[in-house]
């Protein structure tokens, strides 16, 4: 759980107090535990991690200064510099007023926040053994910490007092919306909760914050202990580009000669794409899906039920009857109900599909003469012959055309249309980074030249790095104690080529690209003054993202950047209309992945969790979905991150239907404007109402003040291809 104090774009996930020396009744022990307490207060004080950030830009994250040895003393220095500002907000003998309350909070935790923006980087970009041991000694620690703000009585007495004055004497709009969302972080953490029962609230947590840390260690474990090696007699119907890279990943870890597979999306999919060899696809596939679920040391079953049942209990001290209850009450959705309505409405027409899609398959197996039946570790194999079967659509001629480094000029086309910004690369050793494959761009305003911020890439793939792509911010914009400019970073997970080799990419993970530079554009559009409107609602922060993904396909994009990496020709117009004509293909396997994932994520948190064993519930709920077993989840649940190696996607994971509900609602606005894709009028509506408020109006209010009306089921049918239902109802 998030400290409410917390502002989104500042450091998050803070949890723990400082931990202080146990007394000893021997006096030399007493003396030298002084002594040592001494010295490591005054190395706390010039802790590199938790320095003021220096230089151009506004002041940047000293990653050059990035020591391990710093880490635990510059967090809990951080903490205990912070629970001083709170006690002193708390114990303030004035009258409660929005500025020595709210305001005061809003200022505190700066030197928590720096140090907690370098354990994120260990944490999610250059994990390591090391790390990962003070990773869980910090863990229960960052969690009583934030029991001790968010259940500090006197403080929440003083939010109470501004909240319910601001009730009799609204406050102006952002100032109100302020006010609102920290009374109820509070007021849903607990606030209201007897001495008891925050005790034992705040205890829950501890141990929570531990089992979310071996969660998504055991999962980093299972992606780097488990590597698949090729020889050369093993890589028929591999890309050449593929190829080259396994060979890389082979000799870096000591298998000159030899080929590798990593256990990560991004090399995983492209194997089960396009190798022959379906005896080792079954293996890389097994590889993957049962991350977290080997019954070892790393094994996360345990973890699943003991969070589940931690998290029951805990929302029922708040009077819930079960966590998603709870988890979505301010929510868009607002309870688990309407959220499973809005995924029922999609999953028949989804299992309909793939129903179709496996017909196909089989088909293409039978005329090769293979008397197989499609499985599992077959599905991406298949789809792609039928999909140059039905569309003459080859997804590695695609490739072809995309360059990560053309569609990173692409992706700064994009912000320049939409958001006026233009990206300058900055003079290289002028920003520190953490790693030499980060690069680093300044974002500026085209016309004014005005400084916006800070872009951070980080691309490839290595060890110690999480799976998946992400986005995140360093610094987020504000204006209530001098202007903040952003530090934002991207982070993907692409296979690094062999050296002067392209680095090409497939369509979807373009699309995942154009996603993530989606969070990163809603980051530097913030037009807010105080750091928590820079937060947001879980089934809304994705819809802006998710947006983004459509400008990949138009013609401005495709013409200019999707060019061959050897011929720098354009993209043939015949392969764009491929592209296009496809666009609804293996929509059946893409959605029911999904959606599978978002159910189970939302069973899971409205049965009792007593005696549960994840892997039997896991197995019956798929069956009583009718879930086809051609297809797995997208994230099984010994390896669901988003789920359970923390709260930010918690019953959370249908957010991303929900957004994009509202995302192909939206497209239609672009569609049907005069200009398309690139219309002037509703890309400034787009800023106005659906970027630059971030989370200081509601957001279904924002939506209607750019659509002029809720947004409907019906053009999400449509883009993936589903009948539309006859009747239904707005989102």
């Amino acid at each position: 759980m998030g400290n409410p104090i917390i502002k989104a774009g500042k450091a998050s996930g803070l949890f723990a107090v400082l931990a202080l020396a146990s007394c000893t009744s021997v006096q030399t022990q007493e003396k030298t535990t002084q002594m040592q307490t001494s010295v490591e207060q005054k190395q706390a004080e010039t802790n590199p991690l938790l320095a003021e950030w220096k230089g151009p830009y506004g002041g940047v994250p000293a990653f050059d200064k990035m020591n391990l040895a710093d880490l635990k003393p510059a967090v809990e220095r951080g903490m205990a510099l912070n629970l001083a500002e709170i006690e002193a907000i708390a114990n303030n003998p004035e009258p409660a007023t929005f500025e020595n309350t709210i305001v005061a909070m809003e200022r505190a935790g700066e030197e928590l926040d720096r140090a907690m923006t370098y354990y994120g980087i260990w944490s999610s970009n250059v994990s390591s053994p090391e790390f990962r041991k003070i990773q869980g000694e910090l863990a229960p620690k960052l969690s009583e910490f934030s029991s001790k703000i968010s259940q500090n009585t006197k403080l929440f007495e003083r939010i109470k007092t501004v909240y319910e004055n601001s009730k009799k004497n609204p406050l102006p709009a952002d100032q109100q919306r302020v006010v609102d969302l920290v009374y109820e972080g509070f007021a849903m953490e607990g606030a209201n909760l007897d001495a008891a029962a925050k005790e034992r609230y705040a205890a829950i947590n501890k141990e929570l914050s531990s089992l979310y840390t071996s969660f998504s260690n055991n999962v980093l474990a299972d992606e780097e202990n488990y590597v698949t090696y090729l020889t050369k007699d093993q890589l028929s119907g591999l890309p050449e580009s593929f190829v080259k890279s396994a060979a890389k990943a082979a000799a870096d870890r000591g298998k000159e000669g030899m080929y590798a597979v990593t256990n990560t999306r991004s090399s995983m999919d492209q194997f089960l794409t396009y190798s022959d060899n379906r005896e080792l696809r079954e293996k890389v596939w097994n590889t993957y899906y049962s991350r977290g679920d080997n019954a070892d040391q790393y094994d996360n079953n345990a973890n699943i039920a003991k969070i589940l049942k931690l998290r029951d209990e805990r929302v029922q001290l708040l009077g819930h009857d079960n966590y998603a209850e709870w988890r979505l009450q301010n929510r868009m959705a607002k309870t688990p109900e309407r959220a499973m309505d809005l995924m029922n409405q999609v999953w028949p027409a989804a299992l309909a599909r793939v129903d179709e899609e496996v017909k196909d398959m089989q088909a293409v197996a039978k005329a090769e003469g293979k008397k197989i039946k499609i499985a599992p570790w077959d599905y991406r194999y298949y789809a792609e012959k039928v999909r140059k079967q039905k569309y003459d659509l080859n997804s590695n001629e695609v490739k072809q055309y995309l360059q990560l480094d053309n569609l990173t000029q692409a992706l700064f086309f994009t912000a320049g249309e939409l958001f006026n910004y233009n990206f300058t690369p900055v003079p290289e050793g002028s920003v520190p980074v953490f790693h030499e494959d980060v690069k680093v761009w300044e974002v500026t305003d085209k016309t004014t030249g005005e400084h916006i911020g800070l872009w951070y890439l980080d691309p490839f793939a290595r060890q110690g790095k999480r799976s998946g792509a992400w986005a995140t911010t360093y610094r987020s914009h504000t204006t209530f104690d001098g202007k903040e400019t952003v530090l934002a970073s991207n982070n993907s997970n692409f296979v690094k080529p062999a050296p002067g080799e392209p680095t090409l990419i497939s369509w979807d993970d373009a699309t995942t690209f154009f996603h993530e530079f989606g969070h990163a554009l809603h980051f530097f559009a913030s037009d807010v003054k105080y750091p928590t409107l820079n937060g947001g609602v879980r089934d809304y922060t994705e819809f802006q993202s998710q947006l983004l993904e459509r400008w990949l396909s138009t013609d401005k994009v495709i013409n200019q950047f999707l060019r061959h990496h050897e011929t720098d020709k354009p993209m043939p117009a015949e392969l764009v209309a491929k592209i296009k004509k496809a666009s609804t293909f293996n929509q059946g396997f893409e959605t029911t992945e999904f959606l599978a994932s978002a159910l189970m994520d939302m069973k899971y948190h409205t049965v009792d969790p007593e005696g549960i064993d994840p892997d039997k519930f896991e197995r019956e709920t798929l069956t009583a979905l009718n879930m086809p077993e051609e297809i797995v989840m997208r994230h099984r649940s010994p390896h669901f991150g988003h789920v359970f190696s923390g709260e930010g996607y918690a019953t959370g994971y249908y957010g991303y239907l929900w957004a994009d509900v509202l995302t192909s609602d939206a497209a239609e606005a672009f569609e049907e404007a005069p200009g398309g894709f690139y219309d002037k009028e509703v890309a400034a509506k787009l800023r106005k109402y659906l970027f630059a408020p971030r989370n200081s109006m509601d957001p279904a209010e924002a939506y209607r003040l750019f659509r002029g009306r809720d947004a409907k089921i019906d053009a999400l049918m449509r883009d993936r291809g589903f009948p539309v239902p006859k009747s239904q109802p707005n989102k």
